[in-house]
């Protein structure tokens, strides 16, 4: 590794921590100002030269995805439109709205002795993002860790390199004329994989990182990190279609959960169906994803409904049941009961997502409080796992760690807390 590599992000580390202790004490009214002229910048229709700035970068991204061949999944990942950036521009115009979390109290207590114990919120401090081929990632962490004080460091693939480097500049510009240092928010300039080396040894200056994409990437993260890591490793999410599933719902999930956008970590990967159910509803779920173009990859018992009726399933080998495919194949099987449908979930699932479609309310009850996931779902599509569709504005990620944060990670979650002490000359005896 070069010195010069080194030197290049323990500077950019330094001041993102300078940064971030200016931020720690801002004015909401400041920060919202940021974040109003970032979604100003990213408005096609009052500005719409940044959004064609932006498009342009993103068709270089484009171009070279291309010639890499990478797969659908990702390409649609990495592409932008006008659509995706004003939706961006939404996110960031939410995350304004919401309360500003740095300094809520969260318990006072008077010691006997007449000491005021205060516990509020405050900044993590730095956080590192590593992320891949999703450019939204890049305005979606800056405008949180922007709202909750912190100072971020970007770490984004080298395939949205150059739709990374336009975004970064238009949020340097936002911070810069609302008054707050530019270096809150930075990009590593270089897609070396040794500056994210480096990066994960800086465990004075960085206080967290949180990797978002594939399984590889997060485990080598959380391997080579000394900063604390919160991670998900894969969204393995399954759907499961009780006994008592009303058809028209349970057809409209799954379509959704696995075809609405395959390439996400909240798309369904697996549909486990009760067999009291399975003659009836199989089919027509199978003819509705097979419609989509979904491959499905069944269990013995899946795989016999199925060719009776003459509808093409292929044989699931054993790891297509807790695969992350991010893409149209979905793996299919048959349970006999509730309890069996709750083991399986935890035994291959990731933890992340999963839902049960039943009319049985005491079925739902069963699942919701059995499955072991971050977030569970009764009658709803496993896309709703997400920080803009729970209120939370734009997410930072989806954690299926336990300790500190679990779900999506919005304002509240990417702060800390400290005790304020207020005496009146109270000594230890």
């Amino acid at each position: 590794m070069s010195a010069d590599l080194t030197k290049l992000v323990t500077d950019l580390a330094q001041r993102a921590r300078a940064a971030s202790l200016v931020l720690a004490t801002a004015p909401t009214a400041a920060k919202n100002a940021a974040l109003a002229r970032l979604a100003v910048l990213l408005d096609s229709r009052m500005l719409p030269a940044s959004t064609d700035a932006l498009l342009t970068a993103n068709q270089q991204d484009l171009a070279a995805a291309r010639e890499n061949q990478l797969t659908g999944a990702q390409i649609d990942r990495l592409t932008l439109s006008a659509p995706r950036i004003a939706q961006m521009a939404e996110g960031v115009r939410q995350v304004a709205a919401l309360p500003d979390p740095v300094g809520e109290e969260l318990e006072r207590t008077v010691r006997p002795n007449g000491l005021e114990i205060r516990k509020i919120r405050v900044p993590i401090g730095v956080i590192g993002i590593i992320y891949e081929a999703r450019p939204n990632v890049t305005v979606d962490c800056a405008g949180l860790c922007l709202k909750s004080g912190n100072a971020a460091i970007l770490r984004g693939g080298k395939e949205s390199f150059h739709t990374n480097t336009a975004l970064a500049a238009l949020i340097a510009q936002a911070l810069a004329q609302a008054g707050l240092p530019a270096d809150a928010v930075q990009l590593i300039p270089t897609t070396d994989r040794a500056a994210l080396t480096t990066l994960l040894k800086l465990d004075t200056l960085v206080h967290c990182i949180i990797p978002r994409g594939g399984e590889s990437l997060i485990r080598f993260v959380a391997e080579n990190s000394t900063i604390p890591v919160i991670k998900h490793f894969k969204g393995v999410c399954f759907v499961y279609v009780d006994r008592d599933a009303d058809p028209d719902m349970a057809e409209r999930i799954v379509l959704n959960a696995k075809v609405q956008r395959p390439g996400v970590c909240n798309a369904a990967e697996q549909l486990l169906v009760h067999a009291g159910a399975a003659d009836a509803l199989l089919p027509r779920l199978a003819r509705a994803l097979l419609a989509k173009k979904v491959e499905l990859r069944c269990d013995p018992a899946s795989a016999a409904i199925l060719k009776k009726h003459q509808l093409a399933g292929r044989a699931a080998q054993p790891a297509d049941f807790s695969t992350e495919f991010l893409d149209l194949i979905m793996g299919v099987r048959v349970t006999p009961s509730l309890d069996d449908a709750i083991a399986t979930i935890n035994r291959d699932s990731s933890a992340h997502t999963d839902a049960i479609v039943t009319r049985d309310a005491a079925a739902a009850r069963r699942f919701l409080a059995g499955v072991d996931s971050a977030v569970v779902l009764w009658n709803a599509s496993t896309r709703f796992n997400d920080g803009f569709e729970f209120g939370l504005g734009a997410e930072i990620g989806i954690s299926t760690d336990r300790l500190h944060a679990r779900g999506p990670m919005g304002l509240r979650e990417l702060c800390s807390y400290k005790y304020v002490v207020t005496g009146s000359g109270q000594v230890r005896g």
